[in-house]
């Protein structure tokens, strides 16, 4: 998800093969058991014995990435490794920055929308070779290539992008990150052409990058969309609009899908928002999760652009979907919820209207609410 293009957002699921019964194998390291994420030395306690997850595996997976053909054919949890990444107790965070970037390379570019979903969307897995940890809802800077052209001579501004993946990646070896980006695209008001020149810099370079293609990354930033993980029982309301949806994919992967210590019991709620069922993000794996995991995870979608109508007849927005269910969500924000936003800031307004319109009815004051949830750390927004 970038958080510098205020674009409409669309995305949609991937096709994955069932008939890919490939088994990864993973890195096996020389384990030391003390890490440190202060200081980009950490990677060096880690010596790196074989691994024989390597690119060119990746590249051969010309369905979609690897780490979802294992997903499919298999119902049983994925192992990973290094489980040293559990040990700190606090989040890395700016291991590189601008001046003084990591330079890391592209594993994959693959579309995720179809044919019909309004504009692009692509997931990209990045190879960090382990060197720039992160945890679940942080986010990765990306400087593109070229000159600034507000500052002749100076690089591009970095721009923001939440980590679609959890901290062991989709190859489970901790050695990738993988983003969710939406192509900006400028069409003149005048004309309805595209206008190159106005389009946006990081995220086209993201989305036509190649495997192999060197890509300057900083980070990893963030800590009010970390995954709290205190309460393995606890409730996780996620929100999302478009490529929102890009750190709720790395809380569900490692909720159900990853074999790790933190074993979730709550519940998790996603609500996604796009246009219409191309547009649907990770679609394949949020529907197994329905399947292998009912009792702990619920999704609903709303798609715009279908027919759908929201009660008072007009068309279906992720906020019409919160006032189907909001008795349920206020009673499980009374019981002590986890409530996520994530995606286009223009999402908010109508969302928090929302809100406050059930909670009067209610007889609640949201204003009031809105800041005990806030005090109780049970509010979290990203939006760009």
């Amino acid at each position: 998800m970038s958080h510098s293009a205020a674009v409409s957002q669309a995305s949609a699921a991937f096709s994955v093969s069932s008939g890919n019964e490939r088994s990864l194998k993973r890195s096996i390291f020389k384990q030391n058991n003390s890490i440190s994420f202060n200081s980009k030395s950490w990677a060096s306690s880690l010596a790196l014995s074989q691994r024989t997850t390597s690119l060119r595996e990746a590249k051969r997976c010309t369905n979609t990435t690897i780490c979802m053909s294992v997903q499919q054919t298999s119902s049983s949890k994925v192992a990973v490794t290094p489980l040293e990444l559990e040990d700190p107790k606090e989040p890395p965070l700016n291991l590189y920055k601008p001046k003084s970037s990591y330079t890391a390379k592209i594993v994959s570019v693959e579309r995720a929308v179809g044919p019909n979903a309004p504009g692009e969307t692509c997931h990209i897995v990045i190879d960090h070779d382990g060197n720039l940890p992160y945890w679940e809802g942080q986010s990765y800077g990306v400087i593109p290539p070229g000159e600034n052209p507000k500052k002749p001579g100076a690089p591009h501004n970095v721009r923001l992008y939440s980590i679609a993946s959890t901290r062991y990646g989709d190859f489970f070896d901790g050695k990738t990150a993988s983003l969710c980006v939406r192509r900006a695209v400028y069409y003149d008001p005048e004309t309805g052409k595209e206008d190159p020149s106005k389009n946006g810099v990081c995220s086209n370079f993201l989305c036509d990058s190649k495997p192999g293609d060197k890509i300057q990354i900083t980070g990893p930033s963030g800590k009010v969309m970390l995954l709290p993980e205190n309460d393995p029982n606890a409730t996780h309301i996620m929100i999302a609009t478009g490529t929102g949806v890009a750190p709720y994919r790395g809380y569900l992967r490692r909720m159900f899908m990853e074999n790790v210590p933190n074993k979730f019991t709550g519940l998790a709620w996603l609500f996604l928002g796009v246009a219409n069922t191309d547009s649907l993000l990770y679609d394949d794996e949020f529907t197994k999760y329905l399947k292998d995991h009912p009792e702990n995870f619920r999704f609903d979608k709303a798609l715009s652009r279908e027919g759908e109508k929201n009660k008072r007849g007009g068309k279906m927005y992720v906020q019409d979907k919160i006032e189907e269910y909001s008795d349920e969500i206020f009673k499980l924000l009374d019981n002590g919820a986890h409530i996520y936003f994530c995606g286009l800031k223009g999402m908010m307004p109508g969302i928090q209207d929302t809100l406050k319109r059930v909670a009067e009815e209610r007889g609640e004051s949201w204003e009031l609410k809105l800041t005990q949830l806030r005090k109780n750390k049970q509010w979290h927004v990203e939006v760009y």
